[in-house]
């Protein structure tokens, strides 16, 4: 379980995260939804002991950061680190060994290429994979589902439910509502920087209407002429 309480981040006098809480339970999909510069992002960072804060972060593994996994919206490389490379010291960084890799490379990355030169999915792919084959207990997964093919999402789809069985925890965010709607048991909403209401799947719907009729009362006449 992680339980965040009042938690707030500037930088400098912009105020990004304002008295954020809420609880993440054990074998839970949660999804978060917000507009760009909502703060999801930093939220992450935060949760992850990226970034300083004000406020409360508790986890039952401590430290929360040795026991979670954070996949970035854009992964980062070294270059001159092949894929194989940098699996490789991610386990060693929990103190894991990886086995039998090849077999373990379920989205068939080229493994001794260097992972700078892969593509936009192939290095959340590889990003994933790395996270994964640490068997951490709680998933932080920023935008997942952004740049990979449809195969590899069917896939992904299938790992997330296949972590909650397994009474991990996962944080998702992602700009496809229909990815939460079939992943997630609870929504949260994060508006200007602080929570709303923790959703539930009943009110998934509801919820996805309502962010519909924001979106299309803007007026695109003042951008698109006839």
């Amino acid at each position: 379980m992680i339980t965040v309480t009042n938690l707030s981040k500037s930088y400098g006098k912009k105020e990004v995260l304002k008295d954020v809480s809420f609880i993440l339970e054990p074998s839970k999909v949660y999804g978060i939804v917000g507009s760009n510069g909502a703060g999801k992002t930093t939220l992450f960072r935060c949760i992850a002991g990226l970034e300083s804060y004000n406020g409360h972060i508790h986890a039952d593994r401590t430290p929360l950061k040795n026991y979670l996994g954070l996949l970035p919206a854009d992964p980062y490389f070294p270059s001159k680190l092949t894929g194989e490379e940098y699996i490789y010291l991610l386990a060693d960084a929990r103190g894991i060994q990886v086995t039998d890799l090849e077999e373990r490379n379920i989205f068939q990355l080229p493994l001794r290429e260097y992972a700078s030169e892969y593509s936009t999915g192939m290095k959340k792919k590889l990003a994933l994979t790395a996270i994964l084959l640490q068997r951490n207990r709680y998933f932080i997964l920023d935008e997942p589902y952004n740049g990979i093919d449809f195969e590899s999402a069917l896939i992904l789809t299938s790992i997330i439910s296949k972590l909650r069985s397994l009474g991990k925890t996962v944080l998702i965010s992602s700009h496809i509502f229909s990815t939460l709607k079939e992943c997630c048991d609870q929504i949260l909403v994060l508006e200007n920087g602080q929570t709303g209401k923790m959703i539930a799947q009943d009110a998934f719907d509801e919820l996805e209407d309502k962010m519909k009729k924001s979106a299309i009362g803007k007026d695109i006449d003042k951008l698109i002429e006839g």
